[in-house]
């Protein structure tokens, strides 16, 4: 595949990497404006690029028929918008919070767990998430969705970061040097505590993910996530 790379910090260059070791090309790496590349030399695009560069770079690769994955957070309230432009250009688009195969695995072990733990009100879920000081927003989408999981399957009505309503789950974020991701659900009660927790040991594992994301969704059309590529693999 000839891949183009929106966003080219350390997981860009780390996808990069990865993505020559299983045989793609890297044809353009792109920190700017993407408007003025010729897109008819890519076959995909990742964008991990910044929150506010990343729904212009996806929906540019859409209007010019460029699947798309992308992994950047913290620009989903225009995630509609960017699924009607993909419906309407006929395009492919494929975003997840995380691309790690763990993480993805561990999303579905929350799930479990949240409907298992629904009859049992004397137990108070929060979450932690505890990432690199150059993360730029808090909390990580991965912990929003698994968030968003545990609400579909509890009374609590929503999310808030730090201190959280009677109804809402506490989400703790922090940020200490180079630590590439550690999410932990935890549910306790006076009598016990019972936790699941996910800890990456290196940007690898995303980067492998996005990749293989990248490999399933070229010459696809339509909106998918990680869930797809997962089943398609198992």
């Amino acid at each position: 595949m000839r891949i183009a790379l929106l966003g080219y910090g350390k997981m860009g260059k780390t996808i990069e990497g990865i993505a020559e070791e299983r045989g793609h090309e890297i044809v353009y790496k792109i920190k700017e404006d993407i408007k003025n590349y010729d897109f008819s030399k890519v076959d995909v695009a990742i964008d991990f690029s910044v929150p506010t560069a990343a729904y212009n770079n996806i929906t540019t690769c859409m209007r010019h028929q460029v699947p798309v994955v992308s992994g950047t957070t913290g620009w989903l309230t225009k995630y509609e918008e960017a699924v009607k432009i993909c419906n309407e250009e006929n395009s492919a688009f494929l975003y997840a919070s995380n691309f790690s195969i763990g993480v993805n695995l561990f999303f579905e072990l929350n799930q479990k767990l949240a409907k298992m733990m629904s009859p049992f009100s004397d137990y108070k879920v929060e979450i932690e998430e505890v990432h690199h000081t150059h993360k730029l927003d808090a909390p990580s989408g991965t912990a929003i969705t698994l968030a968003e999981k545990i609400i579909e399957h509890s009374s609590k009505s929503g999310w808030k970061l730090d201190e959280a309503g009677a109804n809402e789950i506490p989400i703790i974020a922090k940020r200490i040097d180079e630590v590439p991701g550690t999410h932990t659900i935890a549910y306790n009660s006076i009598i016990d505590s019972i936790e699941i927790k996910h800890t990456a040991h290196s940007r690898k594992g995303f980067a492998l993910g996005a990749v293989i994301a990248a490999e399933w969704l070229n010459g696809k059309k339509g909106v998918h996530s990680m869930k797809d590529v997962l089943s398609s693999l198992s």
